[in-house]
C-alpha cells in the first residue's frame, strides 16, 4: 500500500511539473514564426529585385535618349532598332553579370518613340519610353502553403521615359 501512495504523489508532480512547457510553445509557435520569417525575406527580395528592375528601366530610357538621334522626328526613324541593347541594360550589370535572381523574369524590353509638337528648340520634341515587362515566382511558395495559402507569380509593367538629346 505505501508503494501505491508514492506513485500516487509521483503522478501528481510529474503533472504539475511546467519544466517541458516551453518546448510546447515553442513548436506550437514555430510554423507561425518560419511563416512570418519567409513573409520577411520575400518581401525584402522583391522590393530588391523590383527597385532594381526600374533602375535598369530607367538606365535603359537615359541610353536611348543619347543614341537615338535628334532628329529621329523630322528623319523618319524609328527605335526598334535598340531593343536588343537596352533589354541587355534591363538584365544585366555593367559586368555583364546576370542582375536578378532566377526567379525574376525580364520577359520584354519594348522601346517607342513620341513626337511632340510645339514651341520646343527641336519641333517636333522626340521623347523616347522603355517599357519592361516582369514575371517574379516565389521560391519559398511551399511555406506560404503551410498556412494555407498559395502564391503564384507577380507580374507587372515598368515604364519610363526620356527626351531625346541625341547624337
Amino acid at each position: 500500500m505505501v508503494e501505491r501512495k508514492q506513485n500516487r504523489t509521483g503522478w501528481r508532480a510529474f503533472r504539475k511539473d511546467e519544466s517541458g512547457a516551453a518546448l510546447v510553445e515553442f513548436a506550437l509557435m514555430l510554423p507561425v514564426m518560419l511563416l512570418i520569417f519567409a513573409v520577411i525575406i520575400e518581401g525584402g527580395r522583391m522590393m530588391w529585385s523590383y527597385q532594381a528592375a526600374i533602375s535598369g528601366v530607367r538606365d535603359a530610357a537615359r541610353y536611348l535618349a543619347r543614341v537615338a538621334p535628334q532628329d529621329i522626328c523630322s528623319a523618319g526613324g524609328s527605335v526598334a532598332s535598340y531593343q536588343p541593347q537596352l533589354l541587355a541594360i534591363v538584365r544585366e550589370s555593367i559586368d555583364g553579370d546576370a542582375l536578378f535572381p532566377a526567379s525574376l523574369n525580364v520577359a520584354s524590353v519594348t522601346p517607342s518613340l513620341a513626337c511632340h509638337p510645339g514651341s520646343y528648340r527641336v519641333s517636333p520634341a522626340p521623347v523616347v519610353a522603355v517599357r519592361a515587362n516582369l514575371t517574379m515566382t516565389f521560391p519559398f511558395a511551399g511555406i506560404f502553403a503551410l498556412n494555407g495559402g498559395s502564391l503564384g507569380t507577380i507580374n507587372t509593367v515598368i515604364t519610363d521615359q526620356s527626351r531625346v538629346f541625341g547624337t
